[in-house]
């Protein structure tokens, strides 16, 4: 995981998380993502690195997303990967997290 941090300047951070995003990482994952999102009023995640992705994963992606909600803060899941892409619309997600999805290439 990578992360780029503006939100000094615009007020927006920026993390990539790469590889798995599955049971396997999703307690790490968890801790990073609401840490970064809970310092700044926007959060983007760079979900192209996303090789795998199951539901622990996307559990941590639902919470992440609700808490920005709560909070008042934005969440925006960029850059979708296949593996992304596929477990949203198998389960016809999209519009809970309001992101386009966008493979990047």
């Amino acid at each position: 995981m990578s992360k780029d941090d503006d939100a000094g300047v615009t007020g927006v951070t920026r993390i990539a998380i790469d590889g798995e995003l599955t049971i396997y990482r999703a307690a790490d994952l968890k801790v990073t993502v609401l840490e970064a999102l809970r310092k700044s009023p926007v959060l983007e995640v760079d979900l192209s690195g996303v090789t795998e992705l199951d539901t622990a994963g996307l559990q941590v992606l639902m919470l992440a997303k609700n808490t920005a909600a709560v909070d008042q803060r934005e969440l925006r899941l960029l850059n979708h990967s296949p593996a992304v892409v596929e477990i949203v619309e198998m389960l016809n997600l999209g519009a809970f997290f309001g992101d386009a999805l966008l493979i990047h290439s």
